[in-house]
């Protein structure tokens, strides 16, 4: 009886959302002083190992409005920041993060340039280092919605976390047990039209997105309301291509290069943004 409730309550949730969102009522994106929106990818983590809680701290100090963080869950049920299912690449350890429990984590040290001595950040702590100082993108890979969300309640931050859904199943239960969150995913590459457009957002009402499927796409894409936030972040990031981004009339990019795209906005007189045509 306990499930069928349960189901039933997410159901009704789910369509109540998908009345509200059909009318493209946009759940609020957390508030930032800046019109032009940097995420820092994984923190600014070309020093400071990614996903820390110093590559967090490290963007904060450089003015990021956003840091981007991903989301797993240790074998006994505690969520931490890492990206990849497995330790290997990131810490001296082996292993899939899923198969370890939080106190083996944390014995792990996290892949480091800089000589000092990292360890791999439960969720809470990051949550802790960001309230009032910086938003998040949380990337949400393999957790359970319950628990984070709780975790972001209890730490206060339900106006600070812009979540990315990587899939169908976290959407449904993101809008039943937090209406009010904002999310974002990726748009199919397969939709190329207007029509196709407002027939996936009818049925996956979204408050932003990482990218254009079709260059064609980016007035309807302005249209619907949706906030874009490309992802630009590579090794060889430049003016070029942070200008060619903000010509295309988004809000904002994600980055491995925070502290060169905000002295080039700032030099530039173009935090708030640009000026930029309509297709």
């Amino acid at each position: 009886m306990m499930n069928y409730k349960k189901s039933l309550l997410i159901l009704l949730f789910n369509g109540l959302f998908l009345i509200t969102f059909g009318q493209r009522t946009l759940a609020p994106l957390p508030k930032s002083k800046n019109g032009f929106i940097v995420i820092a990818h994984r923190g600014s983590h070309l020093i400071k190992p990614e996903n820390s809680i110093a590559s967090i701290e490290e963007a904060i100090d450089l003015g990021a409005d956003y840091v981007e963080i991903d989301l797993r869950t240790t074998r006994d049920g505690h969520l931490v920041l890492i990206h990849n299912e497995t330790v290997d690449h990131t810490t001296n350890g082996r292993g899939r993060i899923q198969d370890l429990s939080l106190d083996e984590v944390e014995k792990l040290s996290l892949n480091a340039k800089d000589g000092y001595t990292y360890r791999l950040p439960r969720f809470k702590e990051a949550l802790k280092a960001c309230k009032n100082r910086i938003n998040i993108y949380l990337d949400f890979k393999e957790a359970d919605v319950a628990q984070a969300y709780e975790e972001i309640k209890a730490a206060g931050m339900e106006k600070q976390v812009l979540v990315y859904i990587n899939k169908t199943e976290q959407y449904g239960l993101w809008r039943a047990l937090a209406p009010q969150m904002p999310l974002m995913s990726g748009l199919p590459k397969h939709i190329k039209t207007k029509e196709e457009l407002s027939s996936f957002l009818d049925k996956m009402p979204l408050e932003a997105t990482d990218r254009f499927p079709d260059p064609a796409l980016i007035a309807a894409i302005k249209e619907s309301g949706l906030s874009v936030f490309l992802d630009v972040q590579m090794a060889d990031e430049d003016p070029v291509k942070w200008k060619t981004a903000m010509d295309k009339g988004v809000q904002g990019v994600q980055t491995d290069h925070p502290k060169a795209l905000i002295e080039y906005l700032q030099t530039n007189h173009v935090r708030n943004g640009i000026n930029v045509s309509r297709p």
